[in-house]
């Protein structure tokens, strides 16, 4: 079944670092406004955060020229946020899941973005559609 969402929001932002504090807030506005719980609100929070660093480094190579579009789609039983670049595109099929012990007895830090967005939310999607980036982090009603 087709399902519109019963609401949409969105926020462009030129991709800096500088521009996170702004993204947490929109995110924590909008997730708590549709009723998620506090701790849901968090995660998702983190996650989005996490996405956004992850295509200002790695889709835009830091460079601040760039923009990137962050919608949150409410539906009855799920919150949506995504979002949208015009950046290098991310190959899936490279990613390998961090190893912990590995980072930890080598002193790494880094390299656990895309792992931390797949705990926090209950689906990751990624795709790539005429020459755009589009990263869908999905958090359900009754699963926190």
């Amino acid at each position: 079944m087709y399902r519109v969402s019963l609401t949409e929001h969105s926020l462009l932002i030129r991709s800096t670092t500088d521009n996170l504090d702004k993204v947490r807030a929109f995110v924590e506005k909008h997730a708590a406004a549709a009723s998620f719980p506090p701790a849901a609100v968090e995660n998702v929070k983190m996650a989005v955060d996490e996405a956004c660093a992850n295509v200002i480094e790695h889709a835009y190579g830091n460079e601040t020229g760039h923009v990137i579009e962050i919608s949150i789609l409410t539906f009855d039983d799920r919150l949506v946020v995504r979002l949208r670049d015009q950046g290098k595109k991310f190959d899936q099929t490279t990613y390998e899941e961090p190893d912990l012990a590995t980072f930890v007895r080598q002193k790494k830090s880094g390299g656990f973005g895309v792992h931390l967005m797949r705990k926090l939310m209950d689906e990751v999607e990624y795709r790539h559609l005429d020459g755009q980036n589009e990263t869908l982090l999905i958090k359900y009603r009754d699963a926190s």
